[in-house]
């Protein structure tokens, strides 16, 4: 699929701008709370369910090292420890960087380097599979319900007669990711075409879904690419 991935956020003044081995910078009120990923009989990841939210700031400072005392909030421990915070990521598209995947009836496009490892696209045989037999009505709604749940947008399927993306309508907020099965607090989700900024200055690419590295240890910074999971990083 050609078309671009970016779209305005529907409220014009919030962003994220990252300071430069320091922490997310949150601007523009965005809310905040907790998801938790839910899994099913069989350990596959189904449905998110939100818990705690924390008070509306219209400012505020997300821990990006993992190791700050007050998490998810930043308390200046990255200065202490020398975090190095160096964003390694590439400045690509994401649809200069997927991969595609066709099907009889959907698309799916997939850049695995914003893999979270949430596992929401395992079930049913996976979401691979189930693109290529996405002519059955079946394959094809669980498809979707995977992707549209893949909180890194790295998944993402379109149609393929319109060659629209099939995106879940996000308002702009952002989700701390907690995941009991891998007993490990997972990524900070970004919600709804909030704009990033590099520490640089420069700005990423704009996507309706967003997953950055807040344990300090993804080799794909600001992304993360899952290893909370390894360093076994919580906040709770």
């Amino acid at each position: 699929m050609a078309r671009k991935m970016e779209k305005p956020s529907r409220r014009e003044d919030c962003r994220i701008v990252i300071v430069e081995n320091g922490p997310y910078r949150v601007l523009g009120g965005l809310p905040l709370a907790k998801e938790t990923i839910l899994t099913d009989s069989e350990g596959y990841s189904v449905k998110w369910s939100t818990g705690h939210r924390y008070p509306s700031r219209e400012k505020y400072d997300l821990c990006r090292c993992g190791q700050s005392g007050k998490t998810p909030y930043c308390d200046d421990t990255h200065v202490a420890i020398g975090f190095d915070g160096t964003e390694t990521a590439s400045r690509k598209s994401y649809i200069e960087q997927a991969k595609n995947i066709p099907g009889p009836d959907l698309v799916l496009t997939d850049v695995q380097d914003l893999c979270t490892n949430a596992r929401f696209c395992d079930a049913a045989g996976g979401i691979w599979k189930l693109t290529r037999d996405s002519a059955d009505a079946k394959s094809r709604e669980i498809a979707i319900r995977e992707a549209l749940n893949c909180p890194s947008g790295r998944l993402v399927v379109w149609d393929k007669k319109t060659g629209e993306p099939i995106e879940p309508e996000l308002e702009p907020s952002i989700s701390l990711v907690e995941d009991p099965q891998q007993k490990a607090s997972g990524p900070i989700w970004v919600k709804g075409r909030v704009p990033l900024h590099s520490s640089d200055g420069t700005k990423y690419e704009t996507r309706n879904r967003v997953a950055l590295c807040r344990c300090g240890s993804s080799a794909n910074k600001p992304f993360c690419d899952g290893s909370h999971i390894q360093v076994e990083f919580t906040d709770v």
